[in-house]
């Protein structure tokens, strides 16, 4: 039976249990908004469940404690979107992370599982799915939406007992630890340096145009970060693309060119021209979307049968060690990605080293 939390001191008086564990989950909106909007929060405490409503007053900073308390693991399943609702809330992230999800990937199990699928292969209880996509921010919540809200935070003991005495027995705890701060990093340090790489058609542009990408997104990001709206809704990635690719030639011709697109963002259309039109600092240096040449193919493919290789040995999935993204840039740059760094770079470095062709 779960427990559904108002106050901050409800929330306070099960502190006393002096847990050394927590499973964690969040709903959250993130439909019109760049930030998400926390609309319940779940929490396993010993044997008890809460529901605890962040839109009460107070409570956000009632949870942080609870958050930043270090002697208490946090257990989650697949918990990046739910690290940036809490940072964005509550101000904190929490720490240390066990995250079911990637602790079965590690543990292999299975990789890119999701929370009832988990929950069946290990404790053998199949769970409903049927409101992944409710209103979590009208009050009150309906009883099939609290039961499925407590359903998510009901089983993570189990998947983190299970999960952690196999990791034990393979001696990977610490790869759990290490791949769980790596992400509580990138959410704490979330802004991309180099957001043109993500985009596929940047390899499709020369330099000059790829600078025009990196410019446009960089001020679309801070944009979208500032008005608290979605990226897309700002500049969206086909015209971000179309106005690095060929310029117009002044402020009135992109005017002109903004009357094609339905959503391009018009009364945004001066900063726009300012952001396009004005060097970044440090632009030369960018790193720039390669497309592959034929040997660089060549070398792809024998870095990615490496990388099974050594899965297979180490009886993980295809793409726990390291993604074609990730062998593409340690092609390109010759340096191992942050993602790589760590376990994955000493499982791997002597194999893929000497696959690289001379510079």
């Amino acid at each position: 039976m779960a427990t559904w939390i108002t106050t901050p001191a409800e929330l306070d008086t099960y502190r006393q249990q002096r847990p050394s564990r927590i499973g964690l989950d969040t709903e959250f909106i993130r439909e019109r908004t760049f930030w998400p909007q926390l609309a319940l929060v779940q929490m396993a405490v010993g044997d008890d469940i809460l529901l605890i409503d962040p839109l009460i007053p107070g409570m956000p900073e009632a949870l942080a404690p609870w958050l930043a308390d270090e002697s208490i693991t946090k257990v989650m399943h697949s918990a990046s979107e739910d690290l940036v609702a809490f940072k964005w809330t509550c101000g904190v992230l929490p720490r240390p992370l066990f995250d079911t999800q990637i602790g079965a990937a590690l543990a292999g199990i299975g990789a890119g599982m999701g929370y009832q699928k988990l929950v069946q292969e290990i404790t053998g209880v199949a769970l409903a799915k049927g409101e992944t996509r409710s209103d979590w921010m009208r009050r009150p919540l309906s009883d099939s939406q609290l039961q499925y809200a407590a359903d998510d935070v009901e089983h993570l003991f189990a998947l983190h007992d299970a999960i952690d005495g196999k990791l034990q027995a393979l001696g990977r705890q610490q790869w759990l630890h290490d791949d769980g701060e790596r992400l509580l990093a990138s959410v704490a340090n979330d802004e991309d340096r180099w957001p043109h790489l993500g985009m596929r058609s940047a390899q499709f542009l020369d330099a000059p145009a790829q600078h025009r990408l990196l410019r446009l997104l960089r001020w679309r990001d801070a944009q979208a970060r500032s008005s608290d709206r979605p990226r897309s809704w700002i500049l969206d990635n086909e015209l971000a693309a179309t106005l690095a690719r060929t310029p117009p030639a002044d402020a009135a011709a992109l005017a002109k060119l903004f009357e094609q697109f339905p959503k391009a963002p018009r009364k945004l259309a001066g900063a726009v021209w300012q952001a396009l039109s004005t060097p970044l600092d440090g632009e030369a240096d960018a790193p720039l979307a390669m497309q592959a040449s034929d040997s660089g193919k060549k070398t792809i493919k024998a870095l990615q049968d490496a990388v099974a290789e050594r899965s297979r040995e180490l009886g993980l999935a295809d793409g726990v060690l390291a993604s074609r993204k990730h062998l593409e840039s340690y092609l390109e740059r010759r340096q191992w990605p942050a993602a790589l760094a760590g376990w994955r770079q000493q499982e791997l470095e002597a194999r893929l080293q000497p696959l690289l062709p001379p510079r």
